[in-house]
């Protein structure tokens, strides 16, 4: 019977069928639920509410493997999206499928699939599913590797757009070379050497009624990054020719983004430094669609990401048409058994980030800054615009006191431009202090109970927060845990958060049921973001893979 399955989903000629009993057949199941309900304390009426109440998420992937050939699948079935979630992804079907071939070096991929060049700034396809967002090709993409430390990747295809693809074709060459793979001679040297560049195209037809549109748009990238011993640095600068689209008001400037990093680390210590610099850098492979629906390129954010409920209140959203930033990460351990260290020694992590505008001139006295089919600005690399985005230091301390209790302490400064930042509005600039405890206690073996304490203090938006958690985890089967987010300095509505959540684990299934409110705001992950609104009801997740 497996033998029949197999050739169905995957055979497609002679050559994939040969050996095909040898294969391994493996998948995954994923369904996220939830029952919405009114709630007249967060002000969700019957109007606010999907008539249906019950929505759904849910997908399935099948994988087929052999030493040199994969084929896979995913079916989506979405009756109707949960709320936050665009509802284009209503409906279902197979969303997802390709075939892949390996031989002599050479990898073959037809059908769908997800990429990424260098640091992702010209081209990154990837999924991240709790955000509703997969911008995957489908057309073909070769690997191949000619020489020790000599990569190539070529592609072409056009991208996911909810159940369609968008308009645009893209086209794209990625080479990267090891030095020190590639010439003997430099093999056993300490220092290891690593240049890479790029070149992604996207074709759309100009059909425009006002402005004359390009309709190949070029864009390239450099790239490098050196090993020596404990230290690493890299860079990567892009360039894109002018682009213009519903993201930039259809100006004709080009596009520039520089990230550069260095880092040092060792035994219980080590820091990072990032700094990057973005302007007009918005990459769609549909010019009329704005935000990151069929975003081509990945613009990072360069920020600390947390998990703590209330330091996600204000995250940052990447600013494509201008931001410079920097980040600085230091890690550093107090050796065990000093006096400050103690039995077990204690942990510090410290983060600094922020982002600012960048600085914009208009290119005479007639024109705009930014002004639709013109030129749209002048800009001076390395000078800082005025306007401050962004900036968040953070500071934890880990502590084990003893081999049953674990402590960890963070505190959060934030400042978050809401004028400028997508998700509140003209609040002005937030200012906000976040203070979090977290408690790890086993019990006995397999058994631990953790609890978090919160609180954000601010005098703008929605005001002071609170919120503790309980979770009792009995490991590898259950978990319970039980939280609060108490809004008490809002001065419109002082409005509780309460939620109860429960799981079972059973090999490679998950039951997880909670039900509780969920707060308005704005969820985000590495720089990419999206609406979540209000609700209260339950809801049910459910994982499986074999």
């Amino acid at each position: 019977m497996k033998k029949v399955l197999y050739g169905l989903l995957f055979c497609s000629g002679p050559l994939f069928c040969q050996g095909i009993q040898n294969g391994h057949l493996s998948g995954n199941f994923q369904s996220n639920s939830q029952l919405y309900y009114e709630d007249a304390d967060l002000g969700i009426t019957s109007e606010n509410l999907p008539s249906e109440k019950f929505l759904i998420n849910s997908f399935a992937n099948l994988l087929y493997t052999t030493s040199n050939f994969s084929a896979g699948m995913r079916y989506e079935a979405n009756h109707n999206v949960l709320l936050g979630f665009d509802k284009r992804y209503n409906g279902e079907g197979i969303t997802y499928r390709y075939t892949q071939f390996n031989k002599d070096g050479l990898d073959i991929t037809l059908g769908n699939f997800y990429e990424q060049f260098g640091s992702g700034m010209i081209l990154r396809a990837f999924e991240e599913r709790n955000l509703g967002y997969d911008n995957a090709f489908d057309g073909i993409r070769l690997k191949y590797s000619p020489f020790n430390g000599v990569y190539l990747k070529s592609l072409i295809g056009r991208q996911r757009l909810y159940f369609d693809k968008a308009e645009g074709i893209v086209r794209g060459f990625d080479g990267e070379i090891s030095l020190n793979e590639s010439f003997e001679s430099l093999s056993d040297i300490k220092t290891q050497v690593m240049i890479g560049g790029s070149f992604v195209s996207k074709f759309q037809k100009d059909l425009d009624p006002i402005y004359i549109l390009p309709e190949n748009v070029a864009s390239w990238a450099s790239r490098f990054s050196i090993y020596h011993g404990k230290w690493i640095m890299g860079a990567e600068y892009v360039y894109k020719y002018n682009d213009p689209s519903a993201t930039n008001n259809f100006i004709y400037k080009e596009g520039q983004a520089l990230l550069a990093n260095l880092g040092y680390s060792q035994k219980g210590f080590g820091f990072s430094l990032a700094a990057k610099r973005i302007d007009n850098m918005s990459f769609n492979s549909d010019r009329n669609l704005g935000g990151q629906e069929v975003s081509i390129n990945f613009l990072p954010a360069l920020t600390k990401q947390h998990t703590y409920a209330l330091a996600t209140i204000y995250p940052y959203g990447t600013i494509a048409n201008g931001e410079m930033g920097l980040q600085a990460d230091l890690n550093y351990k107090i050796k065990k058994g000093t006096l400050l260290g103690g039995k077990y020694g204690i942990g510090i992590l410290a983060n600094f980030s922020n982002a600012y505008s960048i600085h914009k001139a208009p290119i005479n006295e007639d024109t705009a800054i930014g002004e639709s089919g013109t030129l749209g600005y002048t800009s001076d690399f390395f000078k800082v615009g005025d306007d401050k985005y962004f900036q968040e230091y953070s500071l934890e301390i880990s502590k084990k006191i003893n081999r049953k209790l674990k402590l960890i302490g963070t505190y959060l400064n934030t400042h978050y431009n809401s004028n400028f930042i997508v998700g509140y509005g003209n609040y002005g600039m937030i200012k906000a202090g976040i203070w979090i405890l977290e408690t790890q206690y086993k019990l006995k073996p397999k058994h631990s109970i953790r609890t978090e304490l919160q609180h954000l203090k601010t005098a703008q938006h929605e005001g002071n927060w609170a919120m503790g958690l309980v979770e009792y985890t009995v490991s590898p089967h259950y978990f319970l845990a039980i939280q609060n987010l108490y809004n008490y300095g809002n001065k419109i509505n002082k409005t509780h958060y309460p939620n109860i959540s429960a799981g079972y684990t059973k090999n490679t299934t998950r039951f997880a049921l909670g039900y509780g409110k969920q707060r308005e705001g704005i969820f985000c992950v590495g720089g990419v973001c999206r609406n979540v609104p209000k609700s209260n009801g339950f809801s049910l997740s459910i994982t499986s893979s074999f």
